[in-house]
């Protein structure tokens, strides 16, 4: 198992640059590496045995495969996959394909990491290779959205590389177990770094912009999977380390709410999406016992929501909701909306009665007014009228049918693992009754009020700005807990 998981993380680097020499073959052998993925995962959920790692001793490269792993792989293995397959028949280049899979394999290795050196190479190479995805069309918009991600996300970095030398300085060791005996600052220069990676929070506000004008299947990618690059530190540093679970939780219900509140009173298609995604990236940290399920359903939900609405006539919610769509698009989108709705039978309904489940009470009465926020925002897709009629959407793109069917069925058929343990009267009814509450407050008050919420906060300026403010208030919450 060693031998197979050092080579499952050479293997997408290695299928990276031998795409420039076998560039016809650049689909073939992207969609080849996601496979050797989904065999790795699944030999990972049939053998659940921690591997652990340590190539370089202690002063070195540390790797933790377990269950939790496993969840985030098989995320970016299907999401990887369904972006490969729609861009099948796509005048995608090589060059393409090639930063989709670096990207792939550099998530893999940020999955798998226990210490925060490799940890912080794995980061770096994903927004090196995120960035020219985003940037792909050469388009003045996308330059400079591409430009301002990377820069954020360097500056993030540079926060979480000083707190990672403040742990080597104190344990002479980079493993995650050290954050424990290291000083304070550097708990709040790394949390306060990959708050901001992540997406979590007022630190996330980078990521309605970026996600909303890159293309649909870059989009993808980022939403369903980049973003949880910078969650899954936090959560597998607060399942080793009691202490830091409430500071977690508290930032996860913190973005769940925000997320929903920008969502609301947005109507472009992607922005929506985009500021969902801040919201359920609060929804994995508030429960990390159970937050691989999570990230898996968001992952595959969100992934075919961008997917889908990027082949929409316009992404202007007024204008959709006064022409009909095609019912073959509408269909896909609103499947994926129930599920991350929480809508029984779909994988969603169970990663959220899971995370309810793992929560305190108080919390859960929190997360359920969450919820019901999010059942307004996806009711804006799922009520948007439609028709059959010849679209040129499935036309014009075979692979988008493929891509699409890989995450739907995906979202419906690994819900049934679950279904003994979440499926009960009384669940299927309290979701019932929190997504009728969210269509009820959408169709009688948020459909027709103009509300919009000013998007000065996303200014490049107040970004940085907002990581200041997010390093004080971290601060002096660890202070104020005697961490």
């Amino acid at each position: 198992m060693t031998i197979f998981t050092v080579i499952w993380i050479t293997l997408p680097l290695l299928a990276g640059f031998s795409i420039y020499l076998l560039p016809k073959a650049d689909r073939v052998l992207a969609l080849g590496v996601t496979l050797v993925s989904l065999a790795y995962t699944l030999g990972v959920f049939l053998y659940p045995v921690s591997l652990s790692l340590s190539l370089l001793d202690s002063f070195g490269v540390l790797l933790l495969v377990d269950n939790l792993s496993a969840f985030f792989i098989l995320t970016n293995t299907l999401v990887t996959a369904a972006v490969i397959l729609y861009c099948w028949r796509t005048p995608k280049t090589s060059f393409f394909y090639t930063q989709a899979i670096v990207l792939h394999g550099s998530l893999n290795s940020a999955f798998i990491c226990a210490d925060f050196m490799s940890l912080y190479v794995a980061l770096e190479v994903i927004g090196i290779a995120a960035f020219l995805l985003v940037a792909y069309p050469r388009q003045d918009r996308t330059l400079w959205v591409a430009l301002r991600y990377l820069f954020i996300s360097n500056t993030a970095m540079l926060f979480y590389l000083v707190g990672a030398i403040l742990v080597y300085q104190t344990n002479q060791s980079f493993a995650f177990s050290g954050l424990l005996n290291a000083p304070l600052e550097a708990l709040v220069l790394i949390v306060v770094g990959l708050l901001a990676k992540g997406g979590i929070f007022v630190s996330g506000l980078w990521l309605p912009l970026t996600h909303a004008e890159s293309e649909s299947p870059v989009s993808a990618l980022l939403s369903g999977v980049v973003v949880k690059a910078g969650v899954f530190p936090l959560v597998r540093c607060a399942l080793m380390m009691e202490e830091l679970l409430p500071l977690v939780r508290l930032f996860g219900m913190a973005a769940a709410f925000l997320g929903v509140l920008y969502a609301l009173f947005d109507r472009d298609t992607k922005r929506v999406l985009a500021c969902s995604t801040l919201s359920q990236l609060g929804w994995i940290l508030v429960a990390p016992s159970v937050a691989g399920p999570y990230a898996l359903a968001h992952g595959l939900g969100k992934a075919a929501l961008f997917l889908g609405v990027g082949n929409l006539p316009s992404r202007d919610l007024p204008i959709l909701r006064q022409n009909p769509i095609d019912t073959r698009l509408w269909l896909p989108i609103t499947l994926a909306s129930l599920s991350i709705s929480g809508f029984p039978l779909f994988l969603g309904f169970s990663t959220k009665m899971l995370t309810l489940k793992a929560v305190l009470p108080w919390q859960s009465w929190v997360l359920n007014l969450a919820a019901v926020g999010t059942a307004i925002l996806y009711a804006k897709f799922i009520f948007l009228p439609h028709r059959s009629h010849d679209s040129q959407a499935f036309i014009k793109n075979p692979g988008l049918g493929v891509a699409l069917l890989l995450l739907l069925t995906a979202l419906v058929g690994l819900n049934f693992a679950y279904l003994p343990q979440t499926l009960t009267w009384f669940n299927a009814l309290k979701a019932l009754g929190v997504i009728g509450a969210g269509w009820l407050i959408w169709g009688q008050w948020i459909r027709t009020m103009p509300l919009r919420i000013p998007r000065v906060m996303e200014n490049f300026e107040h970004l940085i700005g907002a990581m200041s403010v997010m390093l004080v208030l971290v601060f002096w919450m660890a202070w104020s807990w005697s961490w």
